[in-house]
């Protein structure tokens, strides 16, 4: 099953937080700070609680979807694929435009990850920087 499930502020209108300059400084710690958040998020995911998954999500991915909708997309699509044996960091990348999102600021996360039954599997985890400056996931992808 190659479903997808995904938030991604597709035709979301909201208010883009500003560039931070500590970005420009070092956009390292913006990534940092992303991957922890998608580590903290996806611990939530693989235990299967569906409803914290969704509270932990960024409000604007929150309003693209309702919990419930949520919290079945993510038990029909992870429940075939068995529990997470191995993930691996594959890639992390800054930016400030996705297709089909407003801009902002994002970091794109890909985790090489072995699923019980389906095993060579690409994870891709999105957090989106609020204006609060923390990082929240809006959009997530198995393939």
């Amino acid at each position: 099953m190659n479903k997808p499930i995904a938030v991604l502020l597709a035709g979301a209108v909201l208010l883009a937080p500003a560039v931070h300059a500590q970005d420009a400084q070092d956009p390292g710690a913006a990534v940092a700070a992303a991957t922890d958040s998608a580590t903290r998020w996806l611990a939530i995911a693989d235990a299967g609680k569906g409803s914290e998954s969704w509270d932990a999500m960024a409000p604007a991915a929150q309003s693209m979807v309702t919990e419930p909708a949520w919290t079945g997309e993510l038990a029909s699509t992870r429940a075939p694929l068995g529990a997470v044996k191995s993930r691996k960091l594959q890639s992390a990348s800054f930016t400030h435009a996705l297709p089909g999102a407003p801009a902002g600021d994002y970091v794109v996360i890909q985790y090489a990850t072995d699923f019980a039954n389906k095993p060579q599997s690409v994870e891709t985890v999105v957090p989106m920087r609020l204006p609060d400056g923390s990082w929240k996931v809006s959009g997530y992808f198995v393939r």
